[in-house]
């Protein structure tokens, strides 16, 4: 049976996930397999060759799959967020962990058929970083990869670990074996900031206060942040994210000196971004109520994160800075979904 070629998008229905699919479908990629335990809506299926209900977990799926479709570029999307992750930590590991191994193998086992290393493309966190007071968060300045890998929240446990799993499928897998297979997995990795998209509702991510915050002003909601107001963390807006997602899939192997990377584009303090939603929102009814739990979590994440080895290997810039991520893309977007004046 001949297979069909195809990119594979697991947790295609979730915020990243519907922007991959837009972006890949606006570039001619319309050989698109999506996967997500929920239905895609209607717009985003469409573009797809194939939508499929299912888990990354049920491996007869995953069997049909590799049985079915040839796949030399893996966008493993799926994961339980950092919020949800926290309760229930043992679901978000099998989840994040056990699917994210299973991707891997399933990355391995085209590469035999494909005759050469399968693209695995898997986004990372902020939340892999930890330190461990506030003190030590305002010394630290704009983290490197390699800093403060001591994650606090099960999400940036398995973040970390599906980073390591990568490497090791890369460069590892069957060492011992007396016939060690080609390398199957070509493994690139980005750790993503905070996320805002004006299209999409936030679901389950620790530095979802951002986007509530401008969310609720546009349905004109009161909304009571549950960080402090001197809060900081490294964002991105949704269209960088996708772009240096499709940039890195991109760049050439030789280009590449590690295996993560981090990307970032502005760090506004959680007031900061208070005030630029009340400037576009007048009368917008915006508070800070911290929880205590969340709090300590995105405190234990840098303010910013140093993305210049990404600059330097293959050529990424943010095109959304803080003024134009507000004024050009979220707060318009944001008032045209729900008719705000």
């Amino acid at each position: 049976m001949v297979r069909k070629e195809v990119v594979l998008v697991t947790g295609a229905g979730g915020e990243m996930g519907q922007a991959l699919i837009h972006a890949l479908a606006a570039s001619g990629r319309t050989a698109i397999l999506a996967l997500d335990v929920r239905p895609l809506p209607a717009e985003i299926a469409k573009k797809c060759k194939v939508a499929l209900v299912g888990d990354i977990l049920d491996q007869n799926l995953l069997s049909r799959l590799v049985s079915e479709y040839a796949m030399p570029s893996i966008f493993h999307l799926a994961a339980l967020l950092s919020t949800r992750a926290e309760f229930t930590p043992e679901a978000a590991h099998h989840v994040n962990v056990d699917g994210t191994m299973a991707l891997l193998k399933i990355a391995v086992e085209q590469s035999s058929w494909l005759g050469k290393p399968v693209k695995f493309l898997f986004p990372s966190s902020v939340a892999v970083y930890g330190l461990p007071n506030l003190e030590a968060k305002a010394a630290a300045g704009a983290v490197k990869e390699h800093e403060w890998n001591v994650p606090q929240t099960m999400y940036g446990c398995n973040k970390l670990y599906g980073e390591h799993l990568g490497r090791y499928y890369a460069k590892h897998y069957r060492q011992l074996a007396a016939e060690r297979p080609t390398r199957g997995v070509d493994f690139r990795s980005l750790r993503f900031p905070g996320l805002i998209s004006a299209f999409t509702m936030p679901t389950g991510g620790t530095s979802d206060y951002a986007p509530e915050m401008i969310h609720a002003a546009a349905q004109g909601h009161a909304y009571a942040s549950f960080v402090r107001e001197t809060t900081r963390m490294p964002f991105m807006a949704m269209p960088d994210a996708i772009r240096s997602l499709l940039m890195l899939e991109a760049a050439p192997e030789e280009n590449l000196t590690t295996e993560v990377y981090n990307v970032t584009s502005f760090s506004p303090s959680a007031g900061q971004i208070a005030d630029r939603v009340r400037a576009a929102f007048p009368g917008a009814a915006i508070t800070f109520e911290p929880d205590l739990a969340r709090q300590g979590i995105v405190d234990s994440w840098p303010a910013e994160q140093d993305d210049r080895r990404a600059r330097a290997d293959w050529g990424w810039s943010p095109e959304y800075d803080e003024e134009r991520a507000f004024a050009d893309y979220l707060i318009p977007n944001i008032r045209k979904r729900y008719g705000s004046a």
